[in-house]
C-alpha cells in the first residue's frame, strides 16, 4: 500500500518507526532504571528503620533496669538517715526513669515519621501495616504507663511499680517485634525482587528484540523506498550515457522517484528522436553533398565534351548541306533517287543541329559564376513566360492559372530566372493530360519569395523524386528530352543562393515543384551564407 505512496508520506511513515524505536528503548531502559532506583530507595529507607527500632528496644531495656532498681530499693528500706538517703536515691531514680521514658516517646516519634515515607509501591517491603499496629500497641503501652506514674509517689508504692514493672515487659516485647517485621520482610521480599528482575530481564529482551525487527523494517523500507530506486536510475543514466537511448527505466512504485524515472524516459526518447532526425539529416546532407559533386563533375565533364563535340557537328552539318547543293545540280528534280538522298542529307542536318542544340545545353549547365543580377519584379518576369508558352501550338490545350496579389521584387539574373520558369512550366504541362492545370503561384514567405509550379498530372514515385535533379534523368519518351532541364534549374537556383524543392504525394496525383528565392534587400546576406541545399524532390513524366 505504501509503495504507491509519495515519498514524504514515506518519511513520515519511517519516522514513525524510528520514534517508536527511540520510544521503546528509552521507556524500557527509563522503567528499569527507575525500578532499581526506587527499589534502592526502599531498601534505604527500610534500612534507618533498623537503628531506630534497635535504639527503642534498648532504651525500654534500660527503663526495665532503672524499674528494678527501683524494687529492688523498695525492699530495702533503712532506719535513720539511712532512710532518707533511700528516698533520694528512689527520687533519683524517679526522674531517670522519666527522662528514659521521654527518649522512648521521642525514639518511638521518629520511628513513626520513618514509616510515614513512601517506599516502593506495590512491593511487601513498603508495606508497614503490621509495624504500625505494633507502634499503636507501644503507643497504648506508653500511655498506660504515664497514667501509673502520674503521681509524683508512685515509687513508693509497690503495685504501682508492679504495674510499670509489667508494662515495661510487654514494651519490651513490642520493640523487640518492630526489626521482626522487617527481617521477615526482608525474607520475603528476596523472592519478590527475584520475580521483578526476571520481569525485567524479560521485558528488556522483549524491547531488544522488537527494537531490532523495526530497525530491520526500516532498513529493509529505505531500501526497497530510496536506495533500489536510486540504483535503477543511476543503472538507467549510465546505459542512456552510453548510447543506449532505447533503453528504458522501469520501476513498480509511484511516488516521486517513478515521475524522475518518467521524466528520465521521455528526455531518452526525446534524444532518441533527435539523434534520429541528426542521421536522416546527414543521411540528406550526404546525398546532397554527393549530388552537387556528381553536378560539378558532369558539368566539368560536359564542357570539354561540348567544345570537342561542337567543331565535328559544325562540319558535319556543313558537309550534308553541301552534299545536299551538288545533289541538287547534279541530279534531276524528278529523279527517285534524287529525293531519298534530299531525305538523308537533310535529317543528318536536322539530328547534327539537335546535337548541338545538347552541347549547347551542356555548356549552359556547367558554365560557372554569376552574371548581372538587378532587382527584378518576379511577377512581371513569370508573366511574360507564361504568355510566350501560351502562344506554343502544343500547350493550348491545357490551362494556365497564375492570379499574383502584388509585385514581388528580388535581385536576381532576369535571363536565369526565365530559364527556371520556363523549364518548370514546360515539365508541369509535358505531365498533363489533355486539359489539365497548372497553377504558378508567386507569394513572399518568411523573408523570401516563394514561387510554386502545382499540376494535376501524373505524378511521381518516390524513386523517381530521389533522382529528379540528376543530370540526364528524363521520364519523357525517348527522343523527347535530354534530362538537363532540372539540373540546370537547380544549379542557377543554388548559384542565387535559394532552394528548390520538389513533392509528389505519388503516381497520378500530381506533383508541385517550389522555388525560394532572397528578396532584394536580403540578396547580399543570402550569397555570403550561401548554401546548396537541393531540396526534397519531384517527378517529372
Amino acid at each position: 500500500m505504501l509503495s504507491n505512496r509519495p515519498i514524504r508520506v514515506k518519511f513520515l511513515f519511517g519516522l514513525g518507526l524510528l520514534l517508536l524505536l527511540v520510544t521503546i528503548l528509552s521507556g524500557s531502559g527509563l522503567y528499569a532504571t527507575y525500578a532499581y532506583r526506587s527499589f534502592v530507595k526502599s531498601l534505604s529507607w527500610r534500612a534507618e528503620e533498623l537503628p531506630l527500632a534497635a535504639d527503642l528496644n534498648r532504651q525500654v531495656a534500660d527503663l526495665r533496669i532503672t524499674i528494678r532498681e527501683l524494687g529492688w530499693l523498695q525492699g530495702h528500706k533503712f532506719p535513720g538517715s539511712d532512710e532518707r538517703m533511700t528516698l533520694m536515691r528512689m527520687q533519683n531514680v524517679r526522674d531517670q526513669f522519666s527522662a528514659g521514658l521521654d527518649k522512648v516517646g521521642q525514639t518511638l516519634a521518629e520511628y513513626r515519621r520513618q514509616l510515614e515515607h513512601k517506599g516502593l509501591a506495590g512491593s511487601g517491603i513498603a508495606d508497614t501495616a503490621r509495624e504500625w499496629e505494633t507502634v499503636h500497641e507501644i503507643d497504648a503501652s506508653l500511655m498506660r504507663v504515664h497514667g501509673t506514674i502520674r503521681d509524683k509517689d508512685w515509687v513508693l508504692g509497690t503495685v504501682k511499680v508492679g504495674q510499670v514493672s509489667a508494662e515495661l515487659e510487654d514494651l519490651q516485647t513490642l520493640a523487640a517485634e518492630l526489626p521482626g517485621h522487617l527481617h521477615g520482610k526482608l525474607r520475603g521480599f528476596a523472592h519478590e525482587v527475584r520475580a521483578g528482575y526476571r520481569t525485567l530481564i524479560v521485558g528488556t529482551w522483549t524491547a531488544s528484540l522488537l527494537s531490532g525487527l523495526i530497525v530491520f523494517l526500516l532498513l529493509k523500507l529505505v531500501y526497497r523506498w530510496i536506495v533500489r530506486p536510486l540504483g535503477v536510475l543511476i543503472e538507467g543514466s549510465r546505459q542512456v550515457a552510453a548510447g543506449r537511448f532505447s533503453y528504458r527505466i522501469h520501476l513498480d512504485t509511484h511516488d516521486e522517484m517513478a515521475e524522475l524515472a518518467g521524466a528520465m524516459n521521455a528526455m531518452t526518447q526525446r534524444f532518441q528522436t533527435i539523434r534520429d532526425d541528426l542521421d536522416r539529416q546527414v543521411q540528406e546532407r550526404t546525398k546532397q553533398v554527393v549530388r552537387s559533386e556528381q553536378l560539378a563533375s558532369v558539368g566539368f565533364l560536359a564542357a570539354g565534351v561540348a567544345h570537342e563535340i561542337n567543331n565535328p557537328l559544325a562540319s558535319i552539318a556543313m558537309s550534308a548541306e553541301s552534299l545536299e547543293g551538288r545533289i541538287d545540280e547534279s541530279l534531276r528534280a524528278d529523279d527517285d533517287e534524287h529525293a531519298v538522298i534530299r531525305s538523308y542529307l537533310r535529317m543528318i542536318q536536322s539530328e547534327a543541329f539537335r546535337c548541338k542544340e545538347i552541347t549547347e545545353k551542356l555548356l549552359d549547365f556547367s558554365r560557372s559564376g554569376k552574371g548581372r543580377r538587378e532587382n527584378t519584379d518576379l511577377a512581371e518576369l513569370v508573366q511574360g513566360v507564361i504568355d510566350m508558352v501560351r502562344h506554343l501550338g502544343k500547350y493550348r490545350r491545357e490551362n494556365i492559372v497564375f492570379e499574383p496579389d502584388r509585385p514581388i521584387v528580388a535581385s536576381v539574373n532576369s535571363q536565369e530566372i526565365k530559364q527556371i520558369v520556363l523549364n518548370l512550366l514546360t515539365n508541369a504541362l509535358e505531365s498533363l493530360d489533355e486539359g489539365g492545370t497548372v497553377r504558378v503561384e508567386l507569394a513572399e514567405r518568411d523573408g523570401a519569395a516563394e514561387l510554386s509550379f502545382a499540376d494535376d498530372g501524373c505524378g511521381m514515385e518516390p524513386d523517381v523524386l530521389d533522382r529528379v535533379f540528376e543530370p540526364f534523368f528524363t521520364r519523357r519518351h525517348t527522343g523527347q528530352g535530354t534530362g538537363l532541364g532540372l539540373s540546370i534549374t537547380h544549379r542557377i537556383v543554388s548559384d542565387h543562393g535559394g532552394e528548390i524543392h520538389a513533392e509528389s504525394e505519388g503516381p497520378g496525383r500530381g506533383s508541385t515543384f517550389r522555388v525560394r528565392l532572397p528578396l532584394a534587400d536580403r540578396n547580399k546576406e543570402s550569397e555570403n551564407q550561401y548554401r546548396k541545399v537541393p531540396p526534397p524532390q519531384a517527378a517529372v513524366c
